[in-house]
């Protein structure tokens, strides 16, 4: 029977959800926006694209004066450029209009500045002159140089390939690194999704005034298990609407939307990263659901339990405060503590798990305090609405409750 209105709990509240049309507004209104962004930035490089091609063979019309001897003549008539015949009235004319830039090249390079004089073309385009003037120095110096290997060497343009070990073993980089971290940005968007249909889940019968009706059949344990487990195949319901649109413009539309080119195929997959980053997940989950649960049992109206709501959502973020020193320091006390303190544990231990700095007994204490924590949540959630439930104008006190259970 109990598993039978459990099935029947998560059938009504999941079905419920997903049946309301805000919900469906509320779940839609995240990838038609990034729809439209992705359509905006597909025409947006599309013109670019054209004006690129366009521009391609244009050419910056400037001249110069070269007192370091250093530029090669040929190249800067490549690039557009000619000897100033007039160095005294060149920035007069650029003032009047009548030159479109100057370049003035000290003798020294390393002692002087090259003042680059031009006509205003708006703050983006009047980058150009002082890009044209730096290209035609490294140009210049490479063809002095005379030597391709050289010239890689002096200006640090050459490639390197890293390898490193751990036990023995050869270690990944950012391969290894992303896929446990794919857990905590699960993590963000599951709570931040449904924390306000968390609290909503339980005040709703409470503000309807029939919890009472519902408790004559029901064991809370069962309405609370119930509506948790709803709430989380809603999130994933909403997770797989929001991640689609993205997969989809990077599958078919990467180079059309300017994304970054990473292949997935590099990626590693280590099963024990993978193991904790799982289980700090649902840990971390079964905690954040029992304590707003909680407190939806123990506040009268949502407007009431906003007020705990927001601090409880605050810590989440509290350790990417501290996240430089997570990665490079995490034997740091204020690391170790935020590890294993309850509601910042499952951000910092999913960092560090991805970062590769959580040894396994660390990680062990980790999810077992997760899931104990998360238990006790769960049993004083269930607890708390059993009293507070038909509390409809007040907040359930604490004392009152405990008392009773006694």
């Amino acid at each position: 029977m109990a598993r039978h209105n459990l099935g029947t709990v998560v059938q009504f509240e999941f079905t419920r959800t997903i049946k309301k049309r805000r919900f469906w507004i509320a779940t839609l209104a995240i990838p038609a926006l990034l729809a439209i962004v992705f359509g905006l930035v597909f025409a947006s490089s599309s013109s670019t694209k054209s004006l690129s091609e366009a521009q391609k063979n244009d050419k910056l019309s400037f001249s110069y004066t070269d007192a370091s001897a250093l530029l090669d003549p040929a190249i800067a008539r490549a690039m557009g450029g000619q000897v100033e015949t007039d160095p005294g009235t060149a920035v007069e004319r650029v003032r009047e209009g009548r030159l479109n830039a100057y370049f003035s090249f000290p003798a020294s390079l390393t002692a002087g500045q090259v003042k680059v004089y031009g006509t205003d073309h708006g703050i983006f385009k009047n980058g150009t002159y002082e890009a044209v003037a730096r290209q035609l120095v490294v140009l210049s110096a490479r063809e002095k140089v005379g030597s391709a290997e050289l010239a890689a060497a002096v200006q640090g343009t050459f490639s390197t390939q890293a390898e490193t070990f751990k036990d023995g073993q050869v270690s990944g980089g950012l391969e290894t690194v992303v896929p446990p971290l794919l857990f905590l940005v699960l993590f963000y968007v599951v709570i931040i999704l449904l924390a306000n249909q968390m609290l909503a889940s339980t005040l709703e019968e409470k503000e309807n005034r029939v919890t009472e009706m519902i408790l004559t059949t029901l064991n809370p344990t069962t309405l609370v298990v119930g509506k948790v487990v709803s709430l989380f195949l809603v999130g994933t319901v909403q997770a797989v609407v929001f991640a689609a649109p993205m997969v989809l413009g990077y599958v078919f539309f990467r180079d059309q939307l300017a994304m970054p080119n990473f292949d997935i195929s590099h990626l590693q997959i280590q099963f024990w990263p993978m193991l904790v980053g799982a289980l700090l997940f649902i840990g971390g989950f079964i905690l954040f659901t029992g304590v707003l649960v909680a407190i939806g049992a123990v506040m009268p109206t949502a407007k009431d339990a906003s007020t705990v709501f927001a601090p409880v959502m605050i810590m989440m973020f509290i350790p990417f405060y501290i996240v430089t020193m997570v990665v490079s320091d995490p034997g740091n006390v204020i690391v170790q503590i935020f590890t294993f303190f309850p509601f910042t544990a499952p951000i910092t231990a999913m960092l560090r798990n991805g970062f590769g700095s959580l040894n396994a007994a660390s990680a062990a204490v980790v999810i077992a305090e997760l899931f104990a924590f998360g238990a006790l949540a769960l049993r004083l959630a269930v607890h708390l609405f059993r009293y507070g439930s038909i509390e409809y104008s007040r907040k359930l006190s604490l004392r009152t409750a405990f008392a009773r259970r006694r």
